[in-house]
């Protein structure tokens, strides 16, 4: 087929030709920006031909309730990649704001009392270490993912030293109201992430600072030229996402009523994975929420299909790494030489 187009454009002008490569060029970026609608029907369609149970009541807030926390990692992986760019604290600062968040809040391990007032500290500090970290990212022009990856280790062992090595049990009485609360059968848990979410959807969709992540990630240089200050839009994206990364570890903390370093173990990648396999990209200015949503929601299904099926546990490995491959195979753009930034 690729020799007969290429034999057609022979006969044609080289301003008919250059249409032509335009014309191509969009249908094969409509129909990349498609995959992932695609893949997320033909996902739901094999769950709910494949198991009786996947449209269930029960099953459908199951799906809901194992997407939340991924969620809200994925507001912080979406500016973050939307930039180029890559956060490899998060993890680290998930485990730091769950561990600290259980040693300020009602606990058996000492008599802190501080409730919502912990939480917020616990937030505000995790947000002055993501604006440090974008910071020694700009201003010493380090990778991202050399700065990062630091900042996770000293994070994840600064949890270890708030608890001293043993995890922190939770006995405050709103966490477990809240991690046991539904309403209308959906866990409070689950609300509040795709409230994160929605926040994060609208900061990006509908504010300058939005706008300008996307110009910045698209072409640094252009954007500069525009009059966005490039190195405060990043310091605030870097600051952002690890605010949403405490919000996740605080999160989890509530669901588990513990706190321990482990709580973001492995949680960044599989978002990561998510949001390339909807539509996003690793290069910087494609991808967004809707991107982020579809692809958070695909990897549950896939998982949840999975478990459904009763699929042994590393054998699942094997299945999800495998469908994940093609499906990014699918869904990437491959017209880009620079990965990251």
């Amino acid at each position: 087929m690729n020799n007969k187009w290429e034999a057609s454009m022979e006969t044609l002008s080289v301003g008919e030709q250059f249409a032509e490569k335009v014309k191509d060029n969009a249908r094969k970026d409509r129909i990349r920006r498609m995959m992932p609608i695609i893949l997320l029907v033909v996902m739901t369609a094999i769950g709910a031909i494949t198991q009786k149970n996947f449209f269930s009541a029960r099953n459908l807030v199951n799906i809901l309730y194992q997407m939340s926390i991924p969620l809200v990692i994925s507001v912080s992986l979406m500016f973050v990649l939307l930039l180029g760019s890559i956060d490899l604290s998060i993890e680290g600062v998930m485990g730091f704001a769950g561990s600290f968040t259980a040693f300020l809040v009602q606990n058996r391990t000492n008599s802190n009392n501080f409730g919502i007032f912990g939480i917020i500290l616990v937030l505000v500090i995790c947000t002055c270490v993501g604006a440090i970290t974008g910071f020694i990212h700009t201003k010493g022009r380090i990778a991202s993912f050399i700065t990062t990856y630091a900042v996770g280790q000293v994070m994840t062992g600064v949890a270890v030293l708030v608890y001293n090595s043993t995890p922190i049990a939770v006995t405050e009485p709103a966490f477990a109201t809240i991690s046991q609360g539904r309403i209308l059968g959906i866990p409070y848990l689950t609300l509040m992430s795709f409230g994160i979410f929605a926040i994060g959807a609208i900061i990006l969709n509908f504010t300058a600072f939005g706008r300008a992540v996307y110009a910045i990630g698209d072409n640094e240089t252009a954007a500069a030229s525009t009059g966005i200050n490039v190195t405060a839009t990043k310091i605030k994206v870097f600051a952002l996402s690890a605010l949403m990364a405490s919000a996740a570890g605080v999160l989890m903390c509530i669901r588990l009523k513990l706190g321990q370093s482990s709580i973001g173990l492995n949680q960044m990648f599989p978002v990561v994975t998510s949001i390339v396999l909807g539509g996003g990209s690793l290069y910087g200015g494609k991808g967004g929420a809707l991107s982020a949503f579809v692809g958070v929601l695909v990897y549950t299904e896939l998982t949840n299909w999975l478990t459904l099926m009763g699929v042994d546990t590393y054998l699942r490995g094997v299945i999800q790494g495998i469908i994940i491959i093609v499906a990014v195979t699918l869904t990437i753009e491959r017209t880009r030489k620079t990965i990251s930034k």
